[in-house]
C-alpha cells in the first residue's frame, strides 16, 4: 500500500529538525496559528476548571465518551511498572513521549487502572484548542489546560488552575516534548516546563515512556498499526537541597536519562540523536 503524502511530508520536517537538534520543533502539517484575537476571546478567559454550568455539562459528556475511546483503544496496551505510582499521595506530573494524537489515551487508560479515584488533567498547546472536528471537541471540554507564553494568563489563569490542582491531588500530564512527532519512537530532550513546576509546587513526575511495536497489519495510512506498551518508571522528586534553578535541571536530566535506558532496554538500540527512517519512525515499511 502507497504511504499517505502528508505522512511522509510530516517525517520529512522530523528528519529536518532531527539534523537540525531541534527536537521541539513543529513538524505537523496544517495546525492552526492562534490570531491575538483568538487568544484574547479563547484562551485568556478560558475556563480550565470548567466552573460554568454549560462547560460542566459539556465536561462529563466528553469524559464519558473520552472514557470509552480510552479502554477502545487501549485494549491490547500493556502497562509496565504501574506499582511504581500506586503509593503516590499528592499531586503529581506526569511526564511521556509525545507521538500521537491519541497518546494521552494511553496515560487515561494507566489513569483506569490505579482507581477512578485519581483525578487527571492534561497540559495542552493552545493550538490544540482550536483544532477541527470532535477530536478537537474532545479536547476542548476534557479539563484540558491551555498553556502559551502569554505572562498574564500564566499569571492569572495557568498556574493557579495547576497550584489549585495539585493541592486537590490530581495527576497532571505534561509533554516536554513539547510537539507531536509521528510514530518517533526515540525520546527528545524536553523543554523545562514541567519540572519548573514541579519544584515550584512540589510535586513527583512519574517518568513513562510508550514502547511501540509494529503489527501484522497496515493501516489507512499505509504504515503499519502499533501495539503500545505503557513504561511506568520510578517516581522522581525534587531535590530541594539544590538551588531552584538547579533542582529543575536536575529532574530534566534524570527524567531524561531513566527514558534514554528504558529506550534501549526495549528495542535493542543504543541512543543517539542521528536521524535513520527504518530504525526511528514506528510502523515504516
Amino acid at each position: 500500500m502507497e504511504k499517505d503524502k502528508e505522512r511522509l511530508q510530516v517525517i520529512e520536517n522530523i528528519r529536518k529538525a532531527a539534523e537540525n537538534k531541534e527536537f521541539n520543533s513543529k513538524v505537523e502539517l496544517h495546525d492552526h496559528i492562534v490570531t491575538e484575537e483568538e487568544r484574547e476571546k479563547v484562551i485568556l478567559k478560558y475556563d480550565s476548571r470548567k466552573k460554568k454550568l454549560r462547560n460542566k455539562a459539556k465536561t462529563i459528556v466528553a469524559r464519558s465518551i473520552t472514557d470509552s475511546i480510552t479502554e477502545y483503544v487501549n485494549f491490547k496496551t500493556e502497562i509496565k511498572g504501574i506499582e511504581n505510582i500506586k503509593e503516590i499521595k499528592t499531586g503529581a506530573i506526569v511526564t511521556s513521549n509525545h507521538f500521537s494524537k491519541i497518546d494521552n489515551t494511553i496515560i487515561r487508560y494507566l489513569m483506569h487502572k490505579i482507581g477512578k479515584k485519581r483525578k487527571f488533567d492534561i497540559i495542552v498547546q493552545e493550538t490544540n484548542i482550536f483544532m477541527p472536528g470532535y477530536l478537537g471537541w474532545l479536547l476542548k471540554n476534557n479539563k484540558t489546560i491551555p498553556v502559551n507564553t502569554n505572562h498574564q494568563y500564566i499569571a492569572t489563569n495557568f498556574e493557579p488552575t495547576l497550584e489549585k490542582l495539585f493541592k486537590k491531588k490530581h495527576f497532571i500530564l505534561i509533554y516536554p516534548e513539547e510537539e507531536m512527532w509521528f510514530n518517533y519512537k526515540k525520546p527528545r530532550p524536553g523543554k523545562i516546563g514541567a519540572y519548573h513546576y514541579a519544584c515550584k509546587y512540589n510535586v513527583p513526575i512519574i517518568p513513562c515512556f510508550v514502547e511501540m511495536q509494529n503489527t501484522d497489519k497496515i493501516g489507512d495510512d499505509g504504515f503499519f498499526t502499533q501495539k503500545y506498551t505503557l513504561h511506568v518508571m520510578e517516581t522522581l522528586y525534587p531535590n530541594t537541597s539544590l538551588e531552584f534553578k538547579a533542582q529543575k535541571e536536575d529532574l530534566r536530566k534524570r527524567d531524561f536519562e531513566l527514558k534514554v535506558a528504558k529506550y534501549e532496554e526495549v528495542y535493542g538500540e543504543k541512543y543517539d540523536d542521528t536521524f535513520d527512517v527504518k530504525r526511528d519512525i514506528a510502523g515504516w515499511n
